[in-house]
């Protein structure tokens, strides 16, 4: 079996290369159009990891308000180390069709959020 997987047709693998490429590209687009959030493209996994420090709250409390507050599930940063403070992990590992939405609800949240920072700046 493992010969084979090795050797035999690749075909199914390169498609399904392809789709995961075209989902990456599409959450990175996506997230890097949000204001406060910056996502870097990941190289060899279906995970990003942006950058959401600017939206003004740990990745602890981005993510437990994400999924109070809009449904969206992902996980904090810091769940991988110290160093992941100021990020989230996003799975691309889904339907085109969940990320969008997904996406959506990151980004009314990321608005939303970012704008009532700005009045407690007032």
């Amino acid at each position: 079996a493992g010969l084979e997987a090795i050797t035999g047709d690749q075909s199914d693998t390169k498609a399904m290369m392809s789709e995961y490429r075209r989902r990456r590209d599409s959450v990175v687009e996506s997230l890097n159009s949000i204001e406060g959030i910056t996502c870097p493209v990941p190289r060899g996994s279906f995970y990003a990891f942006p950058d959401i420090s600017a939206v003004g709250l740990s990745s602890q409390e981005f993510a437990d308000k994400l999924l109070e507050e809009e449904g969206v599930a992902l996980l904090p940063g810091t769940d991988f180390g110290a160093n992941g403070e100021g990020h989230v992990r996003i799975s691309f590992a889904t339907s085109q069709e969940n990320l969008n939405e997904g996406l959506s609800r990151i980004k009314r949240f990321a608005l939303r959020v970012g704008n009532s920072r700005l009045w407690d700046i007032v």
